[in-house]
C-alpha cells in the first residue's frame, strides 16, 4: 500500500492517528515487503500479526500462509480489516489488546510465526505477554522504536542493557536488521524505528527457574548502580555465589552476562531436584500383564529392555476447569521438549500407586493437597512406554513450583483449547499423556 492509499484507508475508516496509542502507520511499500520477507514463510506456516493497522504488512501475507491471525486494538481499524478479509477464510481478525491477548489460544495453530509493527506506547508489554515462556512461536520479526530494539540487543556494561534485554534474550537470539526513518510513516514520528528478527535460542543453556530469574533481575536492576550483594536475597552467602558464577564481589547488575544471570538463578534455586532430570539408577518393580510383581530392575534396564513397569499420571484442575500441563525438559531421557500431564512419574520398588501420586505431586509441582482421586487405569503399550498407568485427578488453586531440570515450563489450559490443540497437533504431546487424555475423555466432556 502506498502512502496515499493508507491515508485514504484511514479517512474512509474514520481513524485519526493517536499519538497516545503510538499509531504511526508504515507507508513505504518496499519496506513493508522487505519486513515480511524476513519471516522466511512457508505455505505451512501460520502468522500472528499484532497491530496490522491499515494492512500495509498484511497484504504481503494473505494467500501466502495457512492461517493469518490479526490482533488490532483500534475498533475502527479492526472493523475495516474484518470487512476487507470477510471472504478470506484463512484470515482471522481479533479486536483485542495484544497486551492482554490469551496466548493459550494460539498453540493449536503451530507452526507459528510472529509479526508486529508494534505501537511505541506498549511494545515492551506486548513482547512480555506474547513472546516470553511459554509461547508457541518459532520466529518473530518486530518493528519498534530504535531505542527499544537497542535494548533488546544490548550487551553488558551498556546503558541499554537491563531487565527487558535479559528477559527476551533468555529465550531468543535477537538481531537488529535495519533502521527505518521517520519519513517511512504517517504521521511521521520524531524518532527512528528499527526492525529486528528473533530466533529461539539454540545455544545449549542449563535449565533455570524463569520465575526466580525474573525476581533476581528485578532486584538487581532496581538500583542498577548499586552493588549486587546489596540487592540480592540474604538466603545465600554472596561471596560464595560470586565466586561460583565468576563475577567480582562488588559486581553490579549491568556487568553480568546472560549466562552469568542464568548461573545466578541456578545458584539461588533451593529445589533439591534442580540438577536431576532423572535418576538412572532408580529401582522399579517389574510386573506382568496382570500387574503382578515379578522382579526389580533399574530405570535404564526397564526402558532399554521394554519391561512392563508401573507409573502414575495426575491431571490437576483449577477452579475454572483449566488443566495444568507441563512441558518436559530437553534433558529428559524420554519425550524431551513436549507437553505432558500435570504430573507423571514411575513407582519406586515396593511403592503403591496412590502414594506415588501424592509424592510426585509434591516433587514435581509443589502441590500438597488435596489427595488425588483415581479416575482411570490404562494397560501397558508402546504408547505408555510399557507402563501400567493409573490416572488421578485433583483440584489446585495455589502457586506451583517445579524443578527446572525436569520441567521446562508449565501452564493452565482451558479444556476446549486443549482439545483443539491435541486434534491439530498431537505430535506436541507425550504419547503417555495422549493415552490418559483418551481414557479421561468422558470426565473431561463434563468439565
Amino acid at each position: 500500500m502506498t502512502g496515499h492509499e493508507i491515508k485514504e484507508t484511514l479517512l474512509h475508516a474514520g481513524v485519526v492517528p493517536s499519538r497516545q496509542l503510538g499509531q504511526n502507520f508504515l507507508v513505504d511499500p518496499n519496506c513493508a515487503r522487505w519486513i515480511v520477507s524476513n519471516l522466511e514463510l512457508t505455505p505451512e506456516d501460520a502468522v500472528v500479526e499484532v497491530g496490522p493497522g491499515t494492512g500495509a504488512l498484511t497484504e504481503h501475507l494473505v494467500g501466502q500462509v495457512r492461517k493469518l491471525i490479526l490482533i488490532e486494538f483500534d475498533a475502527k481499524l479492526a472493523a475495516m480489516l474484518k470487512a476487507r478479509y470477510l471472504h478470506h477464510p484463512s484470515v482471522e481478525v481479533h479486536h483485542e489488546d495484544a497486551v492482554k491477548f490469551d496466548v493459550r489460544t494460539l498453540f493449536k495453530h503451530r507452526p507459528l510465526k510472529f509479526l508486529g509493527n508494534l505501537p511505541y506506547s506498549c511494545g515492551g508489554a506486548i513482547l512480555k505477554n506474547l513472546l516470553t515462556r511459554p509461547h508457541p512461536f518459532e520466529r518473530a520479526v518486530i518493528m519498534l522504536q530504535k531505542e527499544v530494539i537497542e535494548r533488546l540487543c544490548a550487551v553488558p556494561r551498556t546503558k541499554s542493557y537491563g531487565t527487558l534485554t535479559l528477559r527476551i534474550q533468555s529465550g531468543w537470539e535477537v538481531k537488529s536488521l535495519r533502521t527505518v526513518p521517520p519519513e517511512a510513516f504517517f504521521p511521521r514520528p520524531q524518532i527512528d524505528s528499527s526492525v529486528a528478527v528473533l530466533r529461539p535460542r539454540t545455544k545449549d543453556v542449563l535449565p533455570f527457574d524463569d520465575r526466580l530469574f525474573d525476581e533476581l533481575l528485578r532486584r538487581g536492576f532496581a538500583q542498577r548502580r548499586k552493588q549486587m550483594r546489596k540487592q540480592m536475597p540474604g538466603s545465600h552467602d554472596w561471596e560464595k555465589i560470586a565466586e561460583e558464577i565468576g563475577v567480582p564481589v562488588a559486581a553490579r547488575a549491568e556487568e553480568l552476562s546472560l549466562d552469568q544471570w542464568i548461573a545466578l538463578a541456578r545458584a539461588y534455586d533451593p529445589h533439591p531436584l534442580k540438577n536431576i532430570p532423572q535418576k538412572d539408577g532408580e529401582i522399579f518393580d517389574v510386573v506382568d500383564e496382570q500387574d503382578q510383581v515379578t522382579g526389580q530392575a533399574t530405570r535404564v534396564e526397564v526402558h532399554a529392555r521394554g519391561l512392563l513397569h508401573r507409573a502414575i499420571h495426575v491431571f490437576a484442575f483449577n477452579r475454572k476447569g483449566d488443566l495444568l500441563l507441563q512441558r518436559r525438559s530437553l534433558l529428559k531421557d524420554s519425550h524431551p521438549g513436549v507437553w505432558d500431564s500435570s504430573v507423571s512419574g514411575h513407582l519406586d520398588a515396593g511403592e503403591d500407586y496412590s502414594t506415588a501420586a501424592v509424592r510426585e505431586l509434591e516433587e514435581e509441582m509443589g502441590i500438597t493437597e488435596p489427595e488425588p482421586e483415581e479416575i482411570a487405569r490404562i494397560l501397558p503399550s508402546e504408547a505408555t512406554g510399557w507402563e501400567h498407568v493409573r490416572l488421578y485427578r485433583c483440584q489446585h488453586q495455589g502457586a506451583i513450583r517445579y524443578p527446572c531440570s525436569e520441567i521446562d515450563t508449565a501452564a493452565w489450559f482451558p479444556i476446549a483449547e486443549l482439545r483443539a490443540w491435541i486434534d491439530a497437533r498431537p505430535e506436541d504431546f507425550a504419547s503417555g499423556f495422549l493415552e490418559c487424555w483418551k481414557a479421561a475423555a468422558r470426565i473431561l466432556e463434563r468439565s
